[in-house]
């Protein structure tokens, strides 16, 4: 069943995470012209490629409200996403650069910025209705990217997936059900980019999958 778009996004004072309230709150008063609040989702709900990350950056989206902008993750998801004519205009790491997507959206898993970036298991479950709501309002939806093994799992915990029949690999493609492909990816961050774990080329070649999957169905 479709759900009404409330059920997608939390509320800017979203209470059920304590840990990430506290956060937000210390964040609202030290950076009241931030964002901080829940990060929602940036696309149409109409669209047929869902990418999913962990969750917002302290000083990325969660200081600017749309995912992956105002940090290097975002420089490198979004040139791919550009390049590979997902989205159109300029990326300038800020909300009102006027960058567009086409037949793309982009959420995280957790929506609140959590302390080191790290969210616990227990916040990702909690906020996984979200996603979970994210993913049945898509009708259309054909893939999802995943950014790294946390994102994966969330994935599949959203979509009621057993998790040992698909395993995270980077590269990695999962028919889960009968309508939606699992893309693995490691994540975009500058730690992965910086360390080699992931290069510009390789991230290309897991959007170029998706990109071909989509163009054939």
């Amino acid at each position: 069943m479709t759900l009404p778009l409330s059920a997608t996004e939390p509320g800017r004072d979203c209470p059920l995470c304590p840990r990430l309230v506290a956060f937000r709150e210390e964040w609202r008063r030290k950076e009241p012209a931030w964002h901080n609040a829940p990060v929602p989702t940036f696309g149409g709900l109409d669209a047929r490629f869902l990418v999913v990350g962990l969750a917002p950056g302290l000083r990325g989206a969660n200081r600017t409200g749309r995912p992956f902008t105002g940090d290097y993750a975002g420089t490198l998801l979004y040139g791919t996403l550009l390049k590979l004519n997902f989205a159109s205009g300029v990326f300038d790491a800020r909300p009102d650069d006027g960058l567009t997507l086409h037949d793309a959206a982009i959420t995280n898993a957790v929506r609140c910025v959590p302390p080191e970036n790290k969210p616990t298991p227990e916040e990702g479950r909690t906020c996984r209705r979200f996603l979970t709501a994210t993913i049945e309002a898509m009708p259309r939806l054909s893939a999802i990217l995943a950014l790294g093994r946390i994102a994966h799992d969330n994935v599949l915990s959203a979509m009621n997936a057993p998790r040992p029949e698909y395993p995270f690999a980077h590269g990695a493609e999962h028919r889960v059900g009968p309508l939606v492909t699992v893309f693995d990816s490691f994540h975009c961050s500058r730690l992965n980019t910086n360390t080699g774990r992931l290069t510009e080329a390789m991230f290309e070649a897991v959007v170029g999958s998706v990109r071909r999957h989509l163009d054939s169905s």
